[in-house]
């Protein structure tokens, strides 16, 4: 399926057609994971980088790929050895 978006000729110019929507792939597959609306693997589909590309351009944008707190990780981490 594809949208269209009315953008300013000079924004596209500026970039290039190809760069302007690469960006925008991005930015909503980010925006969609860190809404909790997708999976991990989902938006870096969207995006159409491997979940490994995905997790990195996350860390750069400060959007965290695990939803664990450090108490929670600890606990895993004791059961984990324990069993």
């Amino acid at each position: 399926m594809q949208i269209a978006i009315d953008l300013p000729d000079d924004f596209v110019f500026l970039q290039g057609a190809s760069q302007v929507q690469k960006e925008i792939r991005i930015s909503y597959a980010l925006w969609l994971f860190q809404q909790a609306r997708v999976t991990l693997a989902k938006a870096a589909e969207l995006a159409d980088m491997d979940i490994y590309e995905f997790m990195s351009v996350c860390k750069s944008n400060q959007v965290p790929t695990l939803d664990i707190s450090p108490e929670e990780l600890a606990q895993e981490l004791t059961d984990f050895r324990t069993a």
